[in-house]
C-alpha cells in the first residue's frame, strides 16, 4: 500500500497545533497499541490508536480517517485532531480525553471553543469476531488481523456490475475486473488487488484537504483492463494517477500475470527464464527508439531499469517502473513479440504452451 506516502504528506505543518489540547508529549504508561470501536456523543466511531506511529480514526458513516497525536495530561491520554480544510496548516478540530475503564476506554471529546464535551466509549475491535461480507480471500484475512479499521470499511458487500465483468467498491469508487465462471482461487486473487487500490484510495481521499475531498479530479484514480485471458494465463494492466495533497500529483503503472487455475501471481521469468533484467532492458530500448524523441531515449538509456510486464494477444509489454517523477513522461510502453521472444520461452511449460499454441 501507499500509506507511508500518505502519512508523509500528513504530518508537514503539523507543529502549530503541538500543545492545542494542552498536556505534554508522550503517553501515559498505561497506554497501548490498539483498534477500538464505540461512540462518539451518539455517532458510531472505530479508532486505531499507536503509541509510535500513526493513530486515527472514522465515524462509520462517513469512512474517512482523522487523524490523531497522541499527548499526556497526568494519567490521562490526550489525542489531538486536526484536519487541512484547505491546502495549508492543519487546523485542530477536537481533542480526546481517555482514560482505561472495565472493558476498555471512557472519556470526552471536545471541539476547540466548545461550551460542553462529548461523552466517549470504547471497548477493543474484534475483527476475529465479525463476519465476512466478501468472499475469503488471503488479503481479506491479511486486512482483518493487520489493519482492522481499514477491514472495517471495506468488509461490505461490493457491487458487481451488469454483465458481471467487473465489480465496483462502494466507498471507495474503485472498479476492478471480473472474468465470469472464474476459479474460486482466480476471483480471490482479482478481490486482493481491488482491495489493495481501495485501501489506498480511502487513505488518499482522508489525507487532502477537506476542500478537495468530493473533487472527481483529485485523489486517487485506477484505471484496470484484461489484456489478455486464455486457458491458462490472465494479464491486467493498471494505471493510477494520484494527488493527495503533496506537492504534485503522480502516476504509475502495474503490470499483471495470474495463473487462472491458482491465482497466482506468474513473475515473468517464469515463462520467459532467459529474459533478465539486462536483456529487457536491450529489447526495450531498441523498441521504444521509434515512439520518443531524443531526450526521453536518453533519459531511458540512463535511468531505466526495472520493468513492469503484461501480456496481450501480440507479446509481452514493458514498462518502465523506476523513473523519476519528473521524466515519468517518458515511460512508453513497448511490445515484445512473442515470435521474438521464442528462444526466452519455457516451452515445456504449460502455461507458455498457451502463448505458442503452433
Amino acid at each position: 500500500m501507499l500509506r507511508w506516502m500518505f502519512t508523509a504528506a500528513l504530518v508537514l505543518g503539523t507543529g502549530a497545533q503541538a500543545a492545542g489540547c494542552g498536556g505534554t508529549e508522550g503517553q501515559p504508561d498505561w497506554a497501548r497499541a490498539g483498534a477500538f470501536r464505540g461512540t462518539l456523543g451518539a455517532l458510531p466511531v472505530a479508532l486505531s490508536f499507536d503509541p509510535r506511529g500513526e493513530s486515527r480514526y472514522f465515524y462509520e458513516g462517513r469512512s474517512l480517517d482523522l487523524f490523531l497525536e497522541a499527548r499526556r495530561s497526568g494519567n490521562a491520554l490526550v489525542l489531538e485532531e486536526s484536519v487541512r480544510r484547505d491546502f495549508g496548516e492543519r487546523v485542530l478540530t477536537g481533542c480526546f480525553t481517555l482514560m482505561p475503564a472495565p472493558g476498555g476506554l471512557k472519556g470526552t471529546w471536545q471541539a476547540p471553543g466548545a461550551a460542553r464535551a462529548l461523552e466517549v466509549n470504547l471497548t477493543p475491535l474484534d475483527t476475529a469476531s465479525l463476519p465476512m461480507r466478501l468472499p475469503l480471500s488471503p488479503g481479506l484475512s491479511a486486512l482483518r488481523r493487520d489493519d482492522p479499521l481499514a477491514f472495517l470499511k471495506l468488509n461490505r458487500p461490493w457491487v458487481t456490475l451488469p454483465g458481471g465483468r467487473a465489480v465496483r467498491e462502494p466507498l471507495s469508487g474503485v472498479t476492478y475486473p471480473r472474468v465470469p465462471g472464474a476459479s474460486g482461487a482466480l476471483n480471490a486473487a482479482l478481490q486482493d488487488r481491488q482491495l489493495r487500490h481501495a485501501a489506498d484510495a480511502l487513505d488518499c481521499r482522508a489525507t487532502l484537504p477537506e476542500s478537495a475531498q468530493k473533487d472527481p479530479q483529485e485523489g486517487y484514480n485506477l484505471s484496470a483492463g484484461i489484456t489478455l485471458s486464455n486457458a491458462r494465463l490472465l494479464s491486467l494492466r493498471e494505471d493510477v494517477d494520484y494527488y493527495c495533497g503533496g506537492a504534485h500529483p503522480s502516476y504509475w503503472t502495474e503490470g499483471v500475470i495470474l495463473d487462472r487455475v491458482t491465482g497466482r501471481a506468474v513473475p515473468l521469468t517464469t515463462l520467459f527464464p532467459k529474459l533478465s533484467a539486462a536483456r529487457q532492458k536491450t529489447l526495450y530500448l531498441s523498441g521504444v527508439k521509434a515512439q520518443v524523441d531524443t531526450d526521453c531515449l536518453n533519459v531511458l538509456r540512463d535511468s531505466a531499469g526495472d520493468f513492469t510486464a503484461h501480456l496481450s494477444a501480440t507479446g509481452v509489454n514493458l514498462t518502465p517502473s523506476d523513473l523519476p517523477h519528473v521524466v515519468g513522461v517518458c515511460a512508453e510502453t513497448v511490445t515484445l513479440p512473442y515470435a521474438t521472444l521464442r528462444g526466452d520461452a519455457n516451452l515445456n511449460s504449460p502455461l507458455v504452451k498457451t502463448l505458442y499454441p503452433n
